[in-house]
């Protein structure tokens, strides 16, 4: 999935490059700053997001609010419109996520909610307009909570003894979170991001290991990296 998101970003460039220098020849007048242009900023990485993101709902919501945004900009569209339906479209379309995602749940999160259940009590850590480190080296690991508001939290497992299956709660909200997991373990991750996402960039799943972290993500402008 991150080639596919690099190919397209790389298509994307390559794109805008080849427009310009054919501007510049005066072989086009290709005008790439047309009137809302800036929502591009909102339609392509939610669009990227709709084929790399576990979870599709949030960036299937961000295409449709940027799409409605270009067209408002291009006067297909009032203004006007975006809080007579927009809104009241985003609420329903939030609703019925909540509602048909609780009864048709993944096994993944079952598993989780078990695991919660039975589970030790949980650490928590959070940021709000700062920063915060959450380091583990040395101790057992059960589990934490970590929300980032504003700020940004670190949660370092590297050093940690992880013994059993896990959960880790990770709520960013205008802010993010790095997650650094010890080699070997593995993670499934669960996410409902809003003009946001989680990336696992580095950490490669163990067939070998019994033991998963499994990571509950809510990003709203925000992101979780897991590293």
């Amino acid at each position: 999935m991150k080639k596919f998101k690099s190919i397209i970003w790389g298509i994307i460039l390559v794109v805008v490059g080849v427009i310009v220098a054919l501007n510049a020849l005066e072989i086009t007048n290709i005008d790439i700053f047309f009137d809302g242009w800036w929502t591009l900023f909102i339609i392509v990485p939610c669009f990227i997001g709709i084929f790399t993101s576990d979870e599709k709902f949030g960036s299937v919501l961000g295409v449709a609010v940027g799409v409605f945004l270009l067209l408002c900009c291009q006067d297909i569209l009032d203004f006007s419109m975006l809080w007579k339906l927009g809104l009241p479209v985003i609420i329903v379309a939030i609703g019925l996520k909540m509602i048909f995602g609780g009864l048709f749940k993944r096994k993944s999160e079952k598993i989780e909610e078990n695991i919660e259940i039975n589970g030790f009590d949980m650490s928590k850590f959070g940021a709000t307009f700062s920063g915060t480190d959450a380091n583990f080296s040395g101790q057992m690991f059960y589990g934490t909570e970590l929300n980032a508001l504003f700020g940004g939290v670190t949660c370092d497992l590297r050093g940690s003894f992880i013994e059993q299956d896990c959960v880790i709660k990770a709520n960013a909200i205008f802010g993010g979170i790095d997650i650094y997991v010890p080699e070997g373990v593995n993670v499934k991750i669960h996410s409902t991001s809003i003009f946001g996402g989680v990336d696992n960039k580095e950490h490669k799943n163990s067939p070998e290991n019994p033991h998963t972290i499994f990571v509950k993500a809510n990003c709203l402008f925000g992101g979780v990296d897991i590293k």
